[in-house]
Protein backbone atom coordinates (compact mmCIF):
# COMPACT_ATOMS: atom_id res chain seq x y z
CA UNK A 1 0.00 0.00 0.00
CA UNK A 2 1.56 3.23 -0.96
CA UNK A 3 1.12 6.44 1.71
CA UNK A 4 0.36 9.79 0.84
CA UNK A 5 0.83 12.83 3.54
CA UNK A 6 -0.58 16.12 2.95
CA UNK A 7 -1.66 19.30 4.77
CA UNK A 8 -4.14 21.67 3.88
CA UNK A 9 -5.31 25.19 5.40
CA UNK A 10 -9.28 26.24 6.37
CA UNK A 11 -8.74 29.75 5.45
CA UNK A 12 -11.85 32.50 6.02
CA UNK A 13 -12.07 36.61 5.24
CA UNK A 14 -13.81 38.85 7.41
CA UNK A 15 -17.22 38.54 4.83
CA UNK A 16 -17.32 34.95 6.04
CA UNK A 17 -16.25 33.02 3.01
CA UNK A 18 -13.69 30.56 2.47
CA UNK A 19 -11.10 29.66 0.28
CA UNK A 20 -10.51 26.99 -1.98
CA UNK A 21 -8.72 25.63 -4.55
CA UNK A 22 -9.44 23.64 -8.17
CA UNK A 23 -8.01 20.62 -8.69
CA UNK A 24 -7.50 19.42 -11.72
CA UNK A 25 -6.12 16.10 -11.62
CA UNK A 26 -8.76 13.81 -11.12
CA UNK A 27 -11.44 12.68 -13.62
CA UNK A 28 -13.49 15.87 -13.76
CA UNK A 29 -12.37 19.00 -11.94
CA UNK A 30 -13.25 19.56 -8.31
CA UNK A 31 -12.81 22.13 -5.93
CA UNK A 32 -10.50 21.56 -2.76
CA UNK A 33 -9.14 22.98 0.62
CA UNK A 34 -5.38 24.84 -0.60
CA UNK A 35 -2.86 22.39 0.38
CA UNK A 36 -1.29 19.30 -0.82
CA UNK A 37 1.36 16.66 -0.77
CA UNK A 38 4.70 16.66 1.88
CA UNK A 39 7.64 16.54 0.75
CA UNK A 40 10.42 14.48 2.29
CA UNK A 41 11.75 15.73 5.76
CA UNK A 42 9.52 18.44 5.53
CA UNK A 43 7.36 19.55 8.46
CA UNK A 44 3.51 19.35 8.20
CA UNK A 45 2.79 23.02 8.89
CA UNK A 46 5.52 24.16 6.25
CA UNK A 47 3.74 21.86 3.44
CA UNK A 48 0.51 24.02 4.14
CA UNK A 49 2.33 27.33 4.19
CA UNK A 50 4.17 26.11 0.80
CA UNK A 51 0.77 24.48 -0.81
CA UNK A 52 -1.54 27.45 -0.01
CA UNK A 53 1.52 29.90 -1.22
CA UNK A 54 1.54 28.19 -5.04
CA UNK A 55 -2.57 27.39 -5.09
CA UNK A 56 -3.13 30.26 -4.25
CA UNK A 57 -0.37 33.65 -4.06
CA UNK A 58 -1.11 34.00 -0.29
CA UNK A 59 1.08 34.04 2.44
CA UNK A 60 -0.35 32.35 5.82
CA UNK A 61 0.65 31.65 9.45
CA UNK A 62 -0.69 28.59 10.24
CA UNK A 63 -2.92 27.83 13.46
CA UNK A 64 -3.73 25.00 15.61
CA UNK A 65 -4.71 21.49 14.06
CA UNK A 66 -8.57 20.59 13.17
CA UNK A 67 -8.39 17.47 12.21
CA UNK A 68 -6.89 14.44 10.73
CA UNK A 69 -8.76 12.56 7.47
CA UNK A 70 -7.56 9.16 6.67
CA UNK A 71 -9.13 6.93 4.02
CA UNK A 72 -7.86 4.30 1.51
CA UNK A 73 -8.45 4.96 -2.42
CA UNK A 74 -8.44 1.29 -4.14
CA UNK A 75 -6.12 0.14 -6.68
CA UNK A 76 -8.70 -0.75 -8.81
CA UNK A 77 -9.88 3.18 -8.16
CA UNK A 78 -6.25 4.83 -9.16
CA UNK A 79 -5.31 6.49 -11.56
CA UNK A 80 -1.79 6.15 -12.09
CA UNK A 81 -0.99 2.83 -9.66
CA UNK A 82 -1.66 -0.39 -9.37
CA UNK A 83 -1.62 -0.27 -5.57
CA UNK A 84 -3.90 1.27 -2.93
CA UNK A 85 -3.60 4.46 -1.38
CA UNK A 86 -4.15 5.38 2.25
CA UNK A 87 -4.36 9.21 2.09
CA UNK A 88 -4.00 10.67 5.32
CA UNK A 89 -4.77 14.67 5.43
CA UNK A 90 -3.96 16.62 8.22
CA UNK A 91 -6.21 20.01 8.26
CA UNK A 92 -4.78 23.19 9.85
CA UNK A 93 -7.00 26.58 10.09
CA UNK A 94 -4.67 29.54 8.48
CA UNK A 95 -4.97 33.13 8.47
CA UNK A 96 -3.23 35.70 5.44
CA UNK A 97 -0.55 37.33 6.47
CA UNK A 98 0.69 38.69 2.60
CA UNK A 99 0.37 37.98 -0.71
CA UNK A 100 -2.01 38.03 -3.32
CA UNK A 101 -4.81 35.92 -5.15
CA UNK A 102 -3.11 34.16 -8.04
CA UNK A 103 -3.52 30.87 -10.03
CA UNK A 104 -1.02 28.14 -9.90
CA UNK A 105 0.88 27.44 -13.08
CA UNK A 106 1.53 23.98 -14.23
CA UNK A 107 0.52 22.53 -10.89
CA UNK A 108 -2.39 20.34 -9.78
CA UNK A 109 -4.71 23.29 -9.51
CA UNK A 110 -5.69 26.11 -11.68
CA UNK A 111 -7.62 28.62 -9.81
CA UNK A 112 -8.54 29.21 -6.85
CA UNK A 113 -11.48 31.12 -5.27
CA UNK A 114 -13.17 32.89 -2.65
CA UNK A 115 -16.66 30.98 -1.61
CA UNK A 116 -19.66 32.19 0.87
CA UNK A 117 -20.01 29.17 2.93
CA UNK A 118 -23.60 28.82 1.78
CA UNK A 119 -22.48 28.72 -1.86
CA UNK A 120 -20.07 25.52 -1.29
CA UNK A 121 -22.90 23.49 -0.91
CA UNK A 122 -23.65 23.51 -4.63
CA UNK A 123 -20.13 23.24 -5.82
CA UNK A 124 -18.44 20.30 -7.62
CA UNK A 125 -15.91 19.40 -4.35
CA UNK A 126 -13.72 17.02 -2.78
CA UNK A 127 -14.45 14.94 0.30
CA UNK A 128 -12.02 16.73 2.09
CA UNK A 129 -14.12 20.37 1.94
CA UNK A 130 -16.93 18.96 3.90
CA UNK A 131 -14.41 17.42 6.61
CA UNK A 132 -12.27 20.71 7.14
CA UNK A 133 -15.24 22.76 7.28
CA UNK A 134 -17.12 20.82 9.68
CA UNK A 135 -13.79 20.33 11.51
CA UNK A 136 -13.07 24.25 11.69
CA UNK A 137 -17.06 24.77 12.99
CA UNK A 138 -18.42 26.25 10.07
CA UNK A 139 -21.04 23.51 8.79
CA UNK A 140 -23.05 20.92 10.96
Amino acid sequence: MDLRVAAYAVITDDDGRVLLSRWIEGTKPAWTMPGGGMDPGEHPEDTARREVREETGYDVEIGEVLGVDSFVIPARKRLTADAPLQALRIVYRARIVGGHLAYEIDGSTDMAEWFPLDHVRGLEKTSLVGFALRAAGLIA
